[in-house]
């Protein structure tokens, strides 16, 4: 059975998205202990400065924006394109050892798949650090992929996730969108989509449009058609 573009097919009584957009870090993946060990590395390789605080101010933002906060606030002398770089170097080869996957999602990933409900990662993370999150997952899981290095707007400006309805071929407003992060929420609402905001490690303040759950664990696509319909999904 196949998903609709002007607003999903039905499933019993349940209505289910024309499409699911992921986000990746703290949503998908948890990766953000393999960022904040990078950057701590970096602090003592370039004699710089680092807290927590700092680290968790950067979760979901745009890389190059990262770059330039790192920059100001580690006290570096490095570009904020080389201090990406070496993140990247860092988190990639921590996660091509194992990738730590977020509870539930990889098998709401497999009935989504099941179900043809299409599927698009939309993160803020660039290509070479997605590849081997995707290698580790079966082919096809994702239909379209929108990376950091791919837009000229990364969140909070709704232009990810525009884009990856637009790929897709579906309405933005038709969609879910899985975020972690404030700055993820944001950007996936100013596109239109419905969200559902499952926190890792920064807490996301409550408001119009926002259904949180705390984890993915027994989600199914009835459950995420229901959040479009009456606009919540349960904790």
């Amino acid at each position: 059975m196949s998903s609709d573009p002007s607003g999903g097919t039905r499933a019993g009584e349940g209505r289910w998205p024309a499409a699911v957009l992921w986000d990746m870090d703290g949503t998908l993946v948890d990766t953000e202990p393999c960022w904040i060990a990078a950057e701590y590395e970096m602090a003592a390789r370039w004699g710089g400065t680092w807290s927590h605080e700092h680290a968790l101010n950067l979760v979901g933002n745009d890389l190059l924006a990262s770059g330039r906060y790192i920059r100001e606030h580690m006290g570096i002398d490095r570009t904020p394109e080389q201090i990406v770089d070496e993140l990247l170097d860092g988190v990639v080869a921590r996660v091509s050892h194992e990738v730590p996957w977020r509870p539930g999602a990889r098998e709401l990933l497999a009935t989504l798949h099941e179900h043809e409900v299409p599927c698009a990662l939309v993160t803020m993370s660039y290509q070479r650090f997605v590849a081997p999150i995707l290698a580790a997952l079966p082919d096809g899981t994702f239909d379209v992929v929108v990376t950091g290095d791919r837009v000229a707007n990364g969140k909070p400006h709704p232009e990810p996730y525009l884009v990856g309805a637009e790929l897709l071929g579906v309405r933005p407003e038709s969609t879910v969108a899985i975020e972690d992060s404030e700055t993820g929420v944001r950007s996936a609402t100013a596109a239109g989509c419905a969200v559902l905001v499952v926190p890792c490690h920064v807490e996301v303040p409550t408001g119009p449009g926002r259904n949180f759950r705390e984890s993915l664990v027994g989600l199914g696509v009835e459950d995420l058609g229901d959040l479009l319909l009456q606009g919540g999904v349960g904790r």
